[in-house]
């Protein structure tokens, strides 16, 4: 029987072929460019119906989290719409750290990622339907490298100003399922949350703020291998022109609550990372900021506030970084929101995993949890 095919030269798409033999392959993720990181893969494979393949992803140890491979199982379509889970095996010992993915195609083509992805071409649908809804207004902040715009979208008559940004790193694919969800109910003229919401503040939305890294099929790098959430203190025009152009539009609004939406490699659970260690911390901040997640946390079982990362220790906080910056230079109550690669261990679904669909679900929740939020600080 004839060798499969695999084929990666697509939006989006990153992966290496080693070697093929019959329905089995060995494949290596392409590093990001000018950058150590490798970590998103996303490939199709042809001449597979009904065959059981078996694709071994080798050289993962030296992967950026290789922690986060234990208990990941990969992402597969076969209609690029419905993306579930299927078995996919660990071992550190082979290969150089190895994943093994295993699935059996109803039909010729299959499709793998590390997580469901979100096109280029998606994204332009999603700013496009967003514009032409009222009172909304496209806003390009700049231009990339690579020479794309970077888009915001603005919206809302309120006092408040609330900024929220998603995908600095390109790969965590969820983070802009999660702004479809939130755009939905924002454009909604019948949604009494999303218009009670423009009311209230002024919104500017930012679906993807690396869109060179996303189309180039990287991890968390721009087209010059930047990290964008460490040039939060200094961006420059060579090296992360996102920043510079998000940031400065930031100083021309202000900011009084921010979200920036990411995806973590290892942690199976959804969860929030605060501003604690920033130098003029105030006790508002914090109060704010705890309120936040005590509110989305009794609203959905998709987020929790045990699991999480360190807390950075007073006077510690890196500046550089996204939510540290903005809740220093703005006195904002500023959050990263993040969903997991795996899925939610608190709320499995062994079919899907962390899911596109639980993505946008999550991005209603939490605006509607932003409402309730506001509600209770104009009361006080």
């Amino acid at each position: 029987m004839s060798d499969i095919q695999i084929h990666s030269a697509f939006d989006s798409g990153n992966i290496e072929v080693l070697s093929i033999d019959g329905a089995s392959a060995r494949l290596a993720i392409r590093r990001d460019h000018q950058s150590d990181f490798a970590q998103w893969f996303h490939f199709r494979v042809s001449g597979a119906a009904g065959r059981e393949l078996t694709l071994t992803i080798t050289g993962l140890n030296g992967s950026a989290y290789p922690m986060g491979w234990p208990g990941y199982d990969a992402c597969v379509s076969e209609d690029r719409a419905l993306w579930t889970r299927t078995p996919s095996t660990w071992s550190e010992q082979d290969d150089g750290g190895s994943l093994t993915i295993r699935y059996t195609p109803t039909d010729d083509l299959a499709w793998f990622a590390y997580f469901a992805p979100y096109s280029m071409e998606r994204h332009h649908d999603l700013v496009a339907d967003a514009a032409q809804c009222d009172g909304v207004t496209l806003r390009t902040l700049g231009t990339t490298l690579d020479g794309q715009p970077i888009d915001c979208l603005e919206m809302g008559e309120g006092p408040v100003s609330v900024w929220l940004y998603a995908r600095q790193h390109p790969g965590e694919s969820m983070a802009e399922w999660w702004m479809e969800g939130a755009l939905d109910l924002l454009t909604d003229s019948s949604n009494s949350t999303g218009r009670e919401l423009r009311k209230r503040a002024t919104l500017h939305i930012v679906p993807n703020c690396n869109p060179d890294g996303s189309a180039r099929g990287h991890l968390r790098t721009n087209a010059v291998g930047t990290n964008l959430n460490r040039e939060w203190a200094q961006p420059t025009p060579e090296k992360s022109p996102e920043v510079l152009a998000i940031r400065g539009a930031m100083d021309e609004t202000g900011v009084d609550f921010a979200m920036d939406v990411h995806g973590d490699e290892a942690i199976p659970a959804v969860f929030l990372a605060g501003f604690e260690g920033i130098p003029s911390l105030t006790a508002e901040q914090k109060a704010g900021y705890d309120r936040f997640g005590e509110l989305l946390d009794r609203r959905t079982p998709d987020f929790q506030r045990k699991l999480g990362y360190p807390v950075a220790p007073a006077g510690k906080g890196n500046l550089a970084m996204s939510t540290n910056q903005v809740a220093e230079r703005f006195g904002a109550v500023a959050m990263t929101l993040e969903m997991p690669f795996k899925d939610h261990a608190p709320a499995a679904d062994a079919r899907q995993g962390w899911s596109p669909e639980r993505s946008m679900q999550l991005g209603r929740d939490c605006l509607a949890t932003l409402l309730e939020w506001l509600e209770e600080r104009d009361a006080a």
